[in-house]
């Protein structure tokens, strides 16, 4: 009988395998994680900012500082914590990890900036953009597709 030095079975050669994508449930959860971790944060910066003034009438119609407070604040620890980490506190505690979507390394930072521009333009049409996490192949939303991030679970 000859020798056959093929296989019925097809090895794959040793390449990067598939990521392990992450989907909408265990990113939300890490959005929630991240809520709570900045909510004490904003709290004592809105008393620190505003212990001047005697009601809430007159924070109100402070303004300015709001949008410093409201965006400022939640966009500069994201993007800090992306910048060193790839992830915020959230996703590290469920093991996720941003990564550029073509080579799975580390984003450039204008990924990431792009990438959180891009959570308002997910969140515009009723979260849509967020709910297609669910529906994707590569579990991107549309801030993923904008920046050409992916969301994954680094190899244990």
């Amino acid at each position: 009988m000859p020798s056959n030095t093929t296989s019925d079975h097809h090895t794959p050669p040793l390449t990067l395998s598939t990521p392990e994508y992450v989907g909408f449930g265990p990113r939300f959860g890490a959005f929630i994680i991240d809520s709570i971790v900045v909510l004490p944060l904003l709290i004592g910066v809105i008393i620190t900012a505003y212990r001047h003034m005697d009601s809430g009438l007159e924070m109100l119609l402070a303004g300015g500082d709001n949008l410093w407070i409201n965006y400022g604040i939640p966009a500069g620890f994201t993007l800090v914590f992306w910048l060193i980490k790839a992830a915020t506190p959230g996703k590290l505690v469920v093991r996720a990890k941003i990564v550029d979507a073509d080579s799975l390394g580390k984003p450039a930072p204008w990924q990431l900036a792009v990438r959180y521009i891009g959570y308002y333009v997910s969140l515009l049409p009723l979260g849509l953009g967020f709910l297609w996490i669910t529906w994707d192949p590569r579990k991107q939303g549309w801030h993923d597709k904008l920046a050409r991030t992916l969301v994954i679970r680094p190899p244990a």
